[in-house]
């Protein structure tokens, strides 16, 4: 179980921070049940309910700023990812696994680098995707470093140029 204040990861929203736990005085929820309430970190500002004892929640504690270095250091050595199958790829997203995303952007990033050399654009599914795990991966590695959301890919860059 999770505290007030916790730093979690919650499906397709990326990062949020626990604001109570508790029941919830609303109709559409179970009587007695307790449930998370979250709010977004960088997604839209809707306040999100999950009820604690949901076993198929996709919520899971947010990385620690060791984590996250760590990551950052092993960016070089991420494997790509050819998926040629886009609900393989989508189940890569859904598994909101920072690793599942470092693989998806370093894909999608070459891929655009050849694309662009060919003189060619790149797809908007590709853009999309990428995207989308940048969101993910840059809210999650803002939260866990302390610095702006808008830094982390210059952080990012540094630290692995060392």
């Amino acid at each position: 179980m999770f505290s007030v204040n916790d730093h979690v990861v919650f499906g397709n929203h990326g990062i949020c921070v626990i604001k109570a736990i508790g029941p919830l005085d609303l109709s559409i929820a179970e009587r007695g049940r307790l449930y998370y309430t979250l709010e977004p970190l960088y997604a839209q500002k809707n306040t999100i309910y999950t009820p604690v004892d949901n076993e198929k929640s996709s919520l899971r504690r947010a990385i620690t700023r060791e984590d996250a270095l760590e990551l950052i250091d092993r960016i070089p050595q991420v494997e790509t990812v050819w998926v040629l199958d886009e609900k393989r790829r989508e189940e890569i997203m859904k598994q909101n696994d920072c690793m599942g995303w470092m693989q998806i952007i370093k894909t999608l990033y070459l891929k655009k680098q050849k694309r662009l050399a060919e003189g060619r654009k790149n797809t908007a599914r590709d853009d999309l995707y990428l995207k989308l795990a940048e969101d993910f991966l840059y809210g999650e590695f803002a939260a866990a470093l302390g610095v702006e959301k808008d830094q982390v890919e210059e952080l990012i860059g540094r630290r692995v140029r060392e």
